[in-house]
């Protein structure tokens, strides 16, 4: 079992900001990985199981249900948008799956015993997580934001190709209560990622002070130390 003590050059601010980013970096991977997963499954299962007649042409009707008057235009639509989410999530899922063991072989070095690692912060500055933040960023951001968002967007494509033909209603029911749904998800998007921008300023500002704090404590020990030092001089000579 991995202690869970840290070792003594993490208990700094910066060290324990660098911890932070490793775990929180670790974190979204992981859930980047099992959200483009989950997502692109059901994707490719809808696309599969969906059921398409023949188009009618001019001497069928569309009333005998032999025929469908789905729309062309609406199929290339769904099928663009189920191609898109599976190829957006499968990216996703191919960067944390590059990147994830890195992280997570790094993350377990930074909790060993004080005793037998004296190194921990230049174990954690050699993180991928650092060289590669753009990328698990990007990931991040695939998965949970726009994945999702044509996630929705496919829901309402399949209600229409899967209900025109049996109920207009039933499609436009479909699509009066996913459009209030992608506004709440978008507008909760901005607000999360503005909250989120601010609480970093916010620890970013904390930590600077932190850090100014003990610069000036330090001459004053440092002084300390050297006029104890001339003490214990002056007594032995």
């Amino acid at each position: 079992m991995i202690s869970m003590r840290l070792v003594p050059s993490t208990t700094n601010p910066m060290g324990m900001y660098t911890l932070r980013q490793l775990h929180l970096s670790r974190a979204k991977l992981k859930a980047s990985s099992r959200t483009s997963a989950l997502l692109s499954g059901f994707a490719m299962v809808a696309m599969v199981e969906l059921q398409l007649t023949q188009s009618c042409n001019a001497e069928q009707n569309p009333e005998a249900h032999n025929c469908s008057k789905v729309p062309e235009g609406l199929l290339v639509a769904y099928s663009i948008c189920t191609t898109l989410l599976v190829a957006v999530h499968l990216l996703a899922l191919m960067i944390s799956t590059c990147v994830l063991p890195h992280v997570e072989a790094f993350a377990s070095m930074a909790h060993v015993d004080s005793m037998t690692s004296l190194h921990g912060t230049t174990n954690i500055a050699e993180s991928p997580h650092l060289t590669m933040h753009r990328y698990i960023e990007g990931a991040w951001i695939i998965s949970t934001t726009l994945g999702i968002l044509l996630f929705l967007v496919e829901i309402a494509l399949l209600s229409w190709v899967k209900f025109l033909d049996y109920s207009r209603n039933a499609a436009i029911s479909s699509l009066v209560v996913v459009v209030p749904v992608m506004l709440f998800f978008v507008l909760f998007a901005f607000h999360f990622y503005y909250k989120l921008v601010a609480h970093k300023v916010e620890n970013a500002d904390r930590n600077l002070k932190d850090i100014e704090q003990q610069l000036r404590v330090l001459p004053l020990r440092t002084n300390e130390s050297q006029l104890n030092g001339a003490n214990s001089s002056i007594q032995i000579v």
